[in-house]
């Protein structure tokens, strides 16, 4: 559980690094709003790419090879983002970045199932990804004071550092599960049959419908549209602004681990899932309506989207629920697909938004930031109604 939230947790950190380091790179290599959300969003076109392959890959070869293989395509990737010359180079940088950690959180939600059962495997899923936003703790205040001290370029080389390190750990501490799994082997035909068996699967649709903008609503703020916002909208320096994403990204960890208890509280899983995507497009309303908001209220709001969005946990254990343990990755990976859309999709949209307001004295105005929240908060609503509305599959869970 720990390599494997390690390994989650510096995918994190990789494609939350811009939130910090994002206006000094802008600056640097002159990149307008709608560029900047072009390159946060080659993370996630990387991991669309990749999710059928990496899915079939988890099934055959499991984790440990694959995700040990990746990571030195991350690694790559990192020192190439470090020697980025201009927006193109960041972005293809950024995409092989993408590539290499595109089965980093896939991987712990198929060991969570090799090693648990049940609610155990729910409880051990959700402590991983509950430890992996360590991550996105690194990627505020410890990235951004790095970057004073060694700029920009030097805090980047020090990412693909710690990627070698985590690989090396990885490939010494993860075994793919308790006993040798026994299997019939599957050609590659086969697996591909298996693919379309998953997206054929009644129930499905509902949840990549929610899955769509659950967490990249959440994400699209924290790794992107944070920053420029506290900077534009509220001055912040780096060393600020990084305090301020530190706040937010702390609230993660807390609204994870509170899952069960929020289940239970709710008496049902989807209606926890409802009612944590309705809170969170809240928080994005409350930016969006409320002008002159105070430095204090932006950033509690902005923390309490972050800890409100815990819930995607708690779909991808009703989708986990769906499938055998053979299609264990494809499972997980065809869900993450509408995820890493969504998470690519959403920057490009808001830094469309953003970019419609010309700049004044060198900054964007609230209001631009304003529109883009709201449309964030609106995709969250229209989510929430497919995930209520859309047929729920026969097989279900008790929890579900």
């Amino acid at each position: 559980m720990w390599l494997a939230a390690g390994m989650t947790g510096l995918s994190q950190l990789h494609r939350a690094s811009l939130s910090a380091l994002g206006p000094d790179i802008a600056a640097e290599l002159g990149m307008a709003p709608a560029a900047l959300g072009a390159v946060g969003s080659a993370f996630f076109v990387a991991l669309l790419v990749a999710q059928v392959p990496v899915g079939i890959a988890l099934d055959r070869i499991g984790p440990r090879r694959l995700v040990a293989g990746l990571s030195v395509l991350a690694f790559c990737g990192a020192i190439a983002e470090a020697s980025a010359q201009d927006a193109t180079q960041l972005w293809l940088a950024r995409f092989l970045v993408g590539l290499g950690c595109s089965a980093s959180f896939m991987s712990a939600v198929v060991l969570s199932a090799r090693w648990q059962r049940g609610a155990a495997a729910t409880t051990m899923l959700t402590r991983t990804f509950a430890l992996a936003q360590g991550g996105l703790l690194l990627a505020g205040a410890p990235l951004a004071l790095l970057a004073l001290w060694l700029g920009w370029r030097g805090a980047m080389l020090c990412t693909a550092g710690l990627m070698a390190a985590m690989a090396v750990l990885w490939w010494w501490g993860v075994r793919d599960a308790p006993a040798p799994i026994d299997r019939a082997p599957e050609s590659l035909w086969a697996a591909l049959r298996g693919q379309i068996t998953v997206w054929a699967t009644p129930g499905l649709p509902r949840l990549l419908v929610m899955h769509l903008v659950a967490y990249a609503a959440m994400a699209t703020v924290v790794a992107v549209w944070a920053a420029p916002y506290l900077a534009d909208v509220h001055g912040l320096g780096a060393a600020l602004r990084g305090q301020a994403l530190l706040a937010m990204v702390l609230g993660l960890p807390a609204g994870l681990l509170a899952m069960p208890w929020i289940v239970r509280l709710a008496g049902s899983r989807p209606r926890a899932v409802v009612g944590g995507a309705l809170a969170t497009a809240a928080c994005l309303a409350a930016l969006a309506l409320l002008p002159g908001l105070p430095l204090w209220g932006a950033v509690a709001l902005l923390t309490g989207l972050c800890l409100t969005s815990g819930y995607p946990v708690l779909v991808v254990a009703e989708n986990r629920d769906l499938f055998p343990d053979h299609m264990a990755g494809r499972a997980a990976t065809t869900l993450n697909l509408a995820q890493v859309l969504g998470s690519a999709a959403l920057p490009l949209l808001v830094g469309a938004i953003v970019g419609a307001w010309p700049e004044v004295a060198g900054v964007r105005p609230e209001a631009a930031y304003r529109a883009g929240f709201g449309a964030l908060a609106l995709a969250l609503c229209l989510g929430a109604a497919g995930y209520a509305w859309l047929p729920r599959a026969a097989r279900t869970s008790p929890g579900s």
